[in-house]
């Protein structure tokens, strides 16, 4: 089973994880929202903080993937998703993505005032 780790209090991150949900073969997936249960992040060294600037995912093997791995890991769990993943999985469009993702998820975890308290206690500014 993967394990994916997503932020519950973004509207946006939950309806994406929503529609995976639905769409999910079950038992493929556990989601964790770490905004409820921050305690399952400490057990993989993953700061509330990181989880809530990139979504994290643990694969079946334990290893722990984030940011466009972690879509990629899903995508290819989920039949309607898999060619997605192929073409994602491709190195150029990989690359691309990788590039991309990072600014998003910057641009959203700014915008998001939990993430930047999240930010403050981490450092020890709260």
């Amino acid at each position: 089973m993967i394990t994916v780790f997503y932020d519950g209090a973004c509207g946006l991150c939950t309806r994406e994880i929503n529609h995976y949900r639905r769409i999910a073969p079950p038992g493929a997936f556990q989601w964790v929202d770490v905004m409820r249960d921050g305690q399952a992040l400490e057990k993989h060294n993953i700061s509330l903080a990181a989880a809530l600037l990139d979504l994290h995912s643990l694969d079946q093997n334990g290893t722990v993937h984030r940011g466009v791995d972690t879509f990629l890991l899903i995508w290819r769990q989920i039949p309607r998703w898999r060619f997605v993943a192929k073409v994602a999985g491709l190195k150029p469009v990989t690359l691309v993505l990788k590039a991309i993702y990072p600014v998003f998820a910057r641009w959203r975890f700014a915008r998001l005032s939990h993430c930047q308290i999240a930010a403050r206690q981490e450092t020890g500014e709260a």
